[in-house]
């Protein structure tokens, strides 16, 4: 269920649509975009961090550094709110120091941005022609020129470091679906049939269309012609879905091989099972091998996750990413080494209890990633022999890096501080900041204080909790509180456009964000514990946290908010239930209310197999346990103003779930809001959409939280 986006290495191709949230389709832009990020008179003297202002910030996504180290082309997004919608730009920015030059123009959208190996060339996506295709331009923008001419257009592409061969993605129709396909003579009849599940994932109906592979030479004079479908009539994607994440595409250095991950079982198992293995396909005689799982394995050798490919630079070894539970997308991330001769595998985490994420080669004998550590992200090294080291330290969440040359260049944010591009010293680790995309604003507006507290649970450990203050805190002044719960459940808290702990605090709130149990970077056992007990510790953890803080001078303890989404928003709704009048307010955005409708609705069951212990009509002891502790069983019990939020196209946690927990509260006569977005999933993206959403956010809290009626 996690809908965080895990970080990636930018590398060959990047990840396009999931940037925007899983599974969400590339919108093609609807002509040139007028962007003006500049602050009003208005916003410069209040001075605060507000939905407004926060949708004039430029928002940086996918970089890559050139061969030589000398410069970054990375992608940046700016929003139009009257139009909404946005544009993707990309830009280039000299590695050591200076100022960015915008290379594309805002009538069309870049993303996917790959150097040349010689850096004098930059192929990227672009949609100026109608359809997503394949553009070169020079690193100073001039010079562009479409270089595919693919019909139906391009979601992904990769070009091999020899840059002899392309690999593309394209969405093929490979089995009939709808009642017209079935039946020829039907030519209008609209019914989707299934036999199977799964029916639908995320925010789509499944249609019988899969995301597949292509390859292609790419040719002297630059061109890239069709290609062959390395996956002709597999009802399978590669990338996978819903997150369709292209870093799980990669060649190797010559050109020769390629790897890719992919889930190929029946739409049943597929539902019930997180069993992904890499292939590798060889362009010399078309083949294709399952590396993880060889002719003769067992078909449970590797049965969780195996994702993320990426070759060494000799070609002999790919590194992958590894998880040893199938059904668990929240197991540590193991980092693996296969050697292509030999076919053996080596575990160089074994003795590492947390997870390798965006893993790369610095040379043939060391390998750099990525770590969910202690409330932050860092990068960590290994050589061949698991001797693991940090590299990287500070307050702060590095998203993804690229390397070239001994030069490292890395997205970060920090809990005050939106993505930015940073340099790290190879030999100290510290880190120098080369972007400021949003200086302008940053400048103009006050932004709180944080903090990082230790908390003692219930159960005698220590839970690291964010507390953020209003700008302008005065600890001489009491404050209303909110409780902040992070969805997932097994996900990091961080900077965010769409739950933004400065965004809250800047309206007068004390917030209170516990890493509460489940949550990734203090080790498996600290995760692994919300699994099966979602209404019990992590649940004490919350009231912890919160009392805690409720206690301090400058906290109103009888003006306390609670607020989360997904699992936060389960969390919203079971504490309703169990808080004895600690708050004055509920939010729940996309919320579990009811398990056993959540069981027979949502779409991948693996998570809630793995989450709830099995389905309700299960004897286990943990099933039992969490159907027990669904929140709709405590409805009897809600006394406090509750707003809900969701979205139509929700199919996650489906948007009945929410209507449930509506209907529930105005026949108990508790004042409830519902809030359904037509045209959004399990996050709202659309900047209006967001718009409204803040204002009926802080406009429930106002009123219930902050000016309660006496």
């Amino acid at each position: 269920m996690r809908t965080i986006l895990k970080p990636t290495i930018i590398a060959m191709s990047l990840l396009i649509s999931a940037c925007a949230g899983g599974g969400e389709p590339r919108e093609q832009s609807a002509g040139p975009l007028a962007i003006n990020n500049a602050l009003s008179a208005e916003e410069i003297a209040a001075g605060i961090l507000t939905p407004e202002v926060m949708w004039k910030m430029g928002r940086i996504g996918e970089f890559v550094i050139s061969p030589d180290g000398s410069r970054v082309v990375y992608g940046r997004t700016d929003y139009n709110v009257a139009e909404n919608r946005g544009v993707t730009t990309l830009w280039v920015q000299p590695v050591e120091g200076g100022e960015p030059a915008r290379i594309t123009g805002y009538d069309e959208n870049a993303s996917g941005p790959v150097w040349s190996a010689d850096g004098a060339d930059i192929r990227y996506l672009s949609d100026r022609g109608g359809t997503s295709q394949i553009w070169s331009i020079a690193p100073d923008g001039s010079g562009a020129v479409q270089i595919s001419n693919i019909e139906g257009g391009i979601e992904y592409f990769g070009i091999a470091p020899a840059e002899n061969r392309v690999w593309y993605v394209q969405r093929v129709k490979v089995e009939p679906r709808t009642t017209a396909e079935l039946h020829p003579d039907l030519d209008k009849s609209a019914a989707l049939v299934y036999d199977e599940l799964m029916v639908r994932h995320w925010n789509r109906w499944t249609d019988g269309s899969h995301l597949h592979i292509f390859v292609t030479d790419l040719g002297t004079n630059g061109k890239v012609n069709a290609g062959k479908d390395i996956m002709e009539g597999e009802p399978y994607d590669a990338p996978m879905e819903p997150y369709f994440d292209a870093a799980e595409i990669a060649w190797n250095n010559a050109g020769t091989q390629l790897a890719y991950t992919c889930k190929k079982m029946g739409d049943t198992d597929y539902a019930v099972s997180t069993d992904s293995d890499i292939y590798l396909y060889d362009v010399t005689n078309g083949s294709t091998i399952n590396i993880c799982k060889p002719a003769g394995a067992d078909k449970n050798t590797m049965p969780g996750y195996d994702k993320y490919p990426v070759f060494s630079p000799d070609d002999t070894r790919i590194a992958i990413s590894s998880m040893a539970r199938a059904g668990n997308e929240a197991d540590r991330e193991r980092l693996f080494i296969y050697d292509i001769s030999t076919g053996a595998f080596t575990d160089l985490t074994a003795n590492f209890d947390h997870s390798a994420t965006s893993v790369t080669w610095n040379d043939n004998y060391e390998l750099r990633f990525i770590v969910p550590w202690l409330g932050t992200h860092q990068i960590f090294k290994t050589d061949l022999g698991g001797n693991i080291a940090q590299l990287t330290e500070g307050d702060h969440d590095i998203a993804a890096a690229s390397y070239a040359t001994g030069k490292t260049v890395v997205s970060l944010t920090t809990m005050s501080l939106g993505a930015e591009l940073y340099t790290v010293n190879p030999a100290s680790g510290t880190l120098e900041q080369l972007t400021s995309v949003n200086k302008a604003i940053y400048d103009n507006i006050r932004l709180g204080a944080v903090e990082k507290r230790t908390i003692p649970t219930t159960d005698g450990k220590d839970m690291l909790t964010w507390v953020f203050f209003p700008p302008d805190f005065d600890p001489a002044k009491k404050y209303p509180a909110l409780l902040y719960c992070q969805g997932g459940p097994q996900s990091t808290l961080g900077w965010s456009y769409r739950w933004n702990f400065q965004l809250m605090a800047a309206q007068g709130y004390i917030v209170v964000a516990p890493c509460r149990r489940g949550v990734p970077g203090f080790g498996q056992e600290w995760t692994d514990q919300i699994s099966g007990d979602y209404s019990g510790q992590n649940m004490r953890d919350y009231l912890s946290a919160i009392d805690a803080v409720a206690n301090e001078p400058y906290v109103d303890a009888d003006r306390l908010g609670c607020v989360g989404a997904s699992y936060g928003g389960y969390s919203a709704f079971y504490l309703a239930g169990i808080h004895n009048k600690r708050f004055k307010a509920f939010i729940s955005h996309c919320g579990i209310f009811n398990f056993e409708s959540m069981y027979g609705t949502t779409e991948e069951l693996f998570f809630v197999n793995n989450d709830y212990g099995g389905p309700y009509w299960s004897d286990d002891t943990t099933a039992r346990r969490s159907y027990a502790g669904s929140p709709h069983k405590l409805v009897k019990n809600w006394d406090t103003p509750m707003l809900i939020i969701t979205g139509l196209n929700d199919f996650r946690v489906p948007y009945s779930q929410s209507l449930e927990a509506h209907t529930a509260a105005r026949l108990l006569g508790v004042p409830s809001r519902l809030v359904a977005f037509e045209n959004e999933a399990h996050q709202v993206f659309k900047p209006q959409n967001s718009l409204a959403w803040n204002r009926e956010f802080f406009g429930w809290l106002d009123k219930y939280v902050k000016n309660p009626a006496k």
